[in-house]
């Protein structure tokens, strides 16, 4: 009896400790408990009253339940080596008992091979309890390779569901941006049309009284050369009354001058309102070919006299230097006229303040603008012509401490009302973007600011 109680405790203790690891079913769990307790009663009483006889078939009953569940139910897998361990020598102890129950002297003959019977299934129990801790403990790595697996899956599941609510959420809040940016930048283009409007606006207010006086100049010549010929008709019809053919044909070709001289004033006047409606519409960004020298003297001579019209004392030497051999450019007239204005422009400018405080200090001065144009020829092969124009002025210079912020836009060094801080920032991107050329400036501060505006000499 002793065989088969400690068999049967040990392994109803290691399948307890099987379902447990495994297979965590506390249905079982509680069933192994209590069959461990009760077997575990049983023995004890069956030992202290003797009763091996009667107990023999319980034993057997319990080994042979144990037997049945172990390979019956799927929960027992992990012990089913063990129970082939233990199934030889459970088998031999019954046999060995039943043949000790029923003849005491046939037991006593065959207690020697029982024996190395017993050896030989104690020997296999081991190898094969051996074998099952391997397993086991093969399957125990495995399952916490496993169960180590599934917990960093669903770090990385709980991870991206993380990552898709940021997306989510990230890309909501981007989404929001961009609907606010297009509507910021929509408002900026808005603002953007309308600041380079005022800009225009500014530059055409320059122009008018420069523009007024320009046309005026023609307008004289119209009327006094149109008074004069109405004269000169009237001496015309006398002398042919009078039969002085000579004197009427000198008369005639007089007429003939002034008539050319009208025409000539009169397209003068017609070209001034032209560049000025030119110079107030919108730009078409169509390159037309223009006479870049009369185009600069034009906008040069209406910027100083704009100026003069506002103030009456103002003089200046006027200097200019045309290359003849430019010819006509492929330009943007209307933007190409509006960088020569806003150049001309800050030169009268700077020598009328420079004027305005040399003289209220008693100090003599003599402010003085000067525009020239050059044509650089290109010896390198599909490299065209290059233009330079060069505005320079003798007032005080720019500081060094703004000269890089100079094309920003709005700024501007002019007190508050006096400029819109625009003129140089777009001027700088009609050329470098619009003409594909560029500008740069150089000034010495007290001395002098010259202005070096570079395209290329395009023809068709």
């Amino acid at each position: 009896m002793t065989g088969e109680l400690v068999i049967t405790l040990a392994y109803l203790s290691y399948l307890r400790r099987t379902v447990k690891k495994f297979s965590p079913d506390p249905l079982w769990q509680e069933i192994l408990k209590y069959s461990f307790f009760v077997t575990l009663a049983i023995a004890i009483i069956g030992l202290i009253l003797k009763i091996n006889s009667n107990l023999l078939f319980l034993w057997t009953f319990f080994e042979a339940a144990l037997v049945y569940i172990t390979f019956k139910y799927n929960v027992f897998e992990q012990a089913r080596r063990t129970m082939y361990g233990l199934l030889p020598l459970m088998i031999l102890l019954f046999i060995e008992r039943l043949i000790q129950t029923i003849s005491v002297s046939t037991f006593d003959q065959l207690d020697n091979y029982f024996n190395i019977a017993k050896s030989i299934a104690l020997t296999w129990m081991v190898a094969m309890i051996w074998l099952s801790g391997r397993q086991r403990k093969a399957l125990e790595k495995e399952r916490q390779k496993r169960l180590a697996e599934e917990e960093r899956h669903r770090q990385i599941e709980d991870q991206n569901d993380k990552l898709e609510r940021l997306v989510a959420e990230r890309t909501q809040e981007l989404t929001q941006q961009k609907d606010a940016l297009e509507e910021t930048l929509a408002e900026l283009k808005s603002t953007q049309k309308q600041l380079v409007h005022s800009e225009k606006m500014a530059s055409l207010g320059e122009l008018t009284a420069g523009i007024a006086h320009e046309i005026q100049n023609p307008l004289n010549f119209v009327n006094n050369f149109s008074e004069v010929s109405v004269e000169l008709l009237a001496e015309l019809s006398e002398e042919l009354r009078a039969g002085n053919t000579d004197m009427a044909l000198d008369i005639a070709h007089d007429i003939e001058k002034n008539l050319e001289k009208i025409t000539h004033h009169g397209k003068r006047a017609d070209g001034i309102v032209k560049g000025m409606l030119q110079h107030s519409r919108s730009s078409t960004g169509t390159k037309e070919l223009t006479d870049i020298n009369e185009l600069a003297d034009e906008y040069f001579r209406l910027s100083y006299h704009g100026l003069r019209a506002k103030d009456k004392n103002f003089n200046a030497a006027l200097q200019t230097d045309y290359d003849d051999q430019i010819g006509l450019l492929k330009v943007v007239p209307q933007d190409f006229g509006r960088v020569m204005l806003n150049l001309f422009t800050n030169a009268f400018y700077a020598v009328s303040e420079k004027r305005k405080k040399l003289y209220a200090n008693d100090l003599a001065y003599e402010p003085k603008v000067s525009v020239e144009t050059k044509l650089t020829k290109s010896y390198s092969y599909g490299e065209p012509d290059t233009i330079t124009i060069t505005v320079s002025d003798n007032g005080f210079g720019i500081p060094s401490n703004v000269l890089e912020k100079i094309y920003q836009p709005f700024f501007t060094t002019k007190p508050a009302g006096e400029g819109t801080g625009l003129g140089l920032s777009l001027s700088y991107d009609i050329i470098t973007k619009g003409h594909g050329g560029k500008m740069e400036v150089k000034t010495k501060t007290g001395e002098f600011a010259k202005f070096i505006v570079q395209i290329p000499a395009l023809r068709e």
